[in-house]
């Protein structure tokens, strides 16, 4: 995958709250009162009827963000179920994508690279969550066209190998269905997959047993 450079707002939002706030690039945030959490939504039983809603969705979004990205459906979601009100909601989401603290096409591209690196998922694989997270399909096919189909293949070489090791002794027309099986949950094509398992099983000195890779 083509290397690129971290977006400032992921897993920070001090520069998000500044922007909302209008505070300068150097000024610390304000402390929080002693043993509590920065940016936690008030309570708003305490506070009453009138509680501030408005500071009360944007304290839930920054809570949100801490430490992980997410998409604009999933925060979306989060409001809804505090019963922040759909227009304020969106009146909100926009300010945050103003300032760039949502921001679609990076999180794609950041989670593209995550979910790669950590479950070793395929092009198929990856764009079926992106429609999950509500990734609109330009911002989605910008991220997955970083891939590179050579780390695509070596990565479902070390999948077959690291399964392999639990497979000892099991005849290669069983394991060429589990591994086949294996790569094609995770979104490997299955002329990839075939290929990759008929040379993993040569390489072990199995053979390989033929036919078609089924699709997950």
């Amino acid at each position: 995958m083509t290397s690129r450079p971290a977006s400032a707002w992921q897993g920070d939002v001090e520069a998000g709250v500044r922007a909302w706030t209008g505070g300068s690039a150097g000024e610390p945030p304000s402390a929080a009162p002693r043993g509590t959490r920065p940016d936690t939504p008030p309570d708003t039983a305490a506070e009453g009827p009138d509680a501030d809603q408005e500071s009360v969705g944007r304290a839930i979004l920054l809570d949100a963000l801490t430490g992980q990205a997410r998409s604009r459906r999933e925060l979306r979601a989060k409001l809804r179920k505090k019963a922040v009100p759909d227009d304020l909601a969106e009146r909100l989401l926009d300010r945050f994508t103003e300032v760039g603290l949502v921001d679609d096409a990076a999180f794609a591209r950041s989670w593209v690279e995550s979910r790669q690196r950590s479950r070793g998922l395929a092009r198929r694989a990856l764009a079926q969550e992106l429609r999950r997270k509500g990734v609109d399909q330009e911002s989605a096919s910008v991220a997955l066209d970083d891939i590179d189909p050579e780390q695509e293949k070596e990565t479902a070489r070390l999948l077959v190998r690291k399964r392999l090791r639990t497979l000892r002794g099991v005849d290669s027309t069983t394991a060429t269905r589990r591994l086949a099986g294996l790569l094609a949950r995770k979104g490997y094509p299955a002329g990839m997959a075939f290929a990759v398992v008929r040379d993993e099983l040569a390489a072990a000195g199995l053979e390989g047993a033929e036919g078609d890779v089924p699709d997950a």
